[in-house]
């Protein structure tokens, strides 16, 4: 359909491109927006994802040229995740420490798990926001150093991936799996539907390759 909008994810993670083309989504453009994701002050968890999403669908759209474009319409989309203890944020893991000090926080309890959805439109901002809650098993010294050797922590939000090693720690979840890898997809086909993207495109094709 020569008509349908130009998808642009404000992001360059693979997690995301690869959740997209799961459900036969394809982004035309990938513009990443980096922006300061520091928590203001006292700010809460859901406050943060919203606020982290909003911000990157609006940079990333500022910065796109209509060039790229053309007379197509545009949809930036973008999404942030946050890790939760309580109403205490832990971040991603840049060093071992970090990683370390999220497992032992994580082990053996519940926390939140925070994705906020934005996407910048012609006609304004469309913004939600998913909640899953996960309950980690009681960690071993042993599966903490296991686990923090694989170095598949570096980056990741609450010092771990439910996609890869860390998915055998989870002993319970409520709400979406695909939020908590980075992108809630049934939210995220219901906005871009919304939005006049044609989801279902190429489930009748197969698969993307």
């Amino acid at each position: 359909m020569t008509d349908s909008p130009l998808l642009v994810l404000a992001s360059g993670s693979p997690r995301r491109v690869a959740l997209l083309k799961q459900i036969g989504i394809e982004p035309g453009l990938l513009l990443p927006a980096d922006i300061d994701e520091t928590p203001e002050r006292r700010e809460l968890p859901r406050s943060l994802a919203r606020r982290l999403a909003r911000s990157k669908a609006e940079v990333a759209a500022l910065r796109l040229d209509a060039r790229l474009t053309g007379e197509r319409k545009a949809l930036v989309l973008a999404a942030d995740t946050v890790v939760a203890l309580g109403r205490r944020i832990l971040p991603k893991a840049e060093t071992f420490a970090q990683a370390e000090e999220c497992l032992a926080l994580l082990s053996g309890r519940t926390h939140r798990v925070f994705t906020g959805l934005a996407l910048a439109t012609p006609n304004g901002l469309r913004e939600r926001l998913v909640e899953t809650r996960l309950r980690f098993k009681r960690l071993s010294a042993q599966e903490m150093a296991d686990y923090l050797a694989s170095g598949e922590w570096q980056g990741k939000a609450g010092g771990y991936a439910i996609q890869g090693f860390a998915g055998a720690f989870v002993a319970t979840m409520s709400g979406s799996y695909s939020s908590v890898v980075g992108l809630p997809l049934h939210e995220t086909a219901q906005m871009l539907e919304g939005a006049g993207l044609p989801v279902r495109q190429n489930w009748s094709e197969g698969a993307l390759a």
